[in-house]
């Protein structure tokens, strides 16, 4: 391997570490309602994805309902709708607390990285505390040491949303 290529390479992987820094920050945007920055997180081509509980992690959202099931221009239009004020089910905005463990990177290679961690987010409304857990499935696109995700799928471990109510937060 020439020294370009071996320049290239490491600009094209990440480590645990990095992707730690990466997951704890976007978490942080969602903990300050900063949600036009946690929005440039991702490629112009993504998708975020929340399956419904009661179906396989792997499913697709062309063959099932999903409870999310947002490309890029919905997502757009989904953070757009949150920060206004006429969005009544979070105005004011929750307080809620994304807490992230277990980070794994479970494959890389040619600039991307399928990334997977635990996850807990409590949300606290109207005097009301919940939470959501599960597992967060990412992957990320790694371009010139910038971290973008592609993909990001939140798999609940609940049996359903009952308990929690609606997903009205971004987990």
């Amino acid at each position: 391997m020439t020294v370009v290529e071996a320049a290239k390479t490491s600009d094209e992987v990440v480590t645990r570490p990095e992707v730690e820094d990466f997951l704890y920050a976007e978490a942080e945007l969602l903990d300050e309602w900063r949600l036009p920055e946690w929005l440039e997180l991702f490629t112009d081509d993504a998708s975020y994805h929340i399956p419904p509980t009661d179906i396989p992690a792997d499913a697709r959202p062309e063959e099932n309902l999903f409870y999310i099931a947002d490309d890029r221009y919905r997502l757009g239009e989904r953070v757009k709708r949150l920060m206004k004020r006429t969005a009544h089910a979070e105005y004011p905005h929750s307080k809620t607390s994304h807490q992230i463990s277990n980070v794994r990177i479970l494959s890389q290679g040619s600039g991307q990285a399928e990334v997977a961690c635990n996850f807990t987010t409590y949300r606290t409304k109207d005097d009301f505390s919940n939470f959501f857990f599960g597992k967060l499935l990412y992957t990320l696109m790694i371009s010139n040491r910038e971290i973008k995700i592609k993909n990001k799928r939140v798999v609940l471990a609940t049996n359903g949303l009952r308990r929690q109510t609606r997903i009205s937060i971004i987990l």
